[in-house]
């Protein structure tokens, strides 16, 4: 017997069945993801040292700030990360 999600995956393949990645495709997007895991964890890095100094000189609004702004940062590198994946998808 199955149960509801697999029922609902059933009719979801039916409508819109997935689409196939050929094997350049998957190692593009492996590329991808790794590039832009470097990206972020670059930017991760960058920051949390400079709020520590902040952090150490007891400004907390700047290291506030500085969160903000990786999350803000980090946010926009994984859109623009799913952007080009999808191209890739389309290609």
């Amino acid at each position: 017997m199955k149960s509801s999600y697999e029922l609902a995956m059933e009719r979801l393949n039916q409508t819109a069945p997935a689409a196939k990645t050929t094997g350049a495709q998957k190692k593009q997007l492996a590329e991808l993801d790794s590039t832009y895991a470097a990206k972020i964890a670059g930017r991760e890095i960058a920051l949390k040292d400079e709020a520590a100094r902040f952090e150490a000189a007891g400004d907390f609004e700047k290291v506030e700030a500085l969160q903000q702004q990786l999350f803000k940062e980090r946010k926009s590198l994984q859109a623009e990360l799913e952007e080009k994946k999808e191209k890739v998808r389309q290609s």
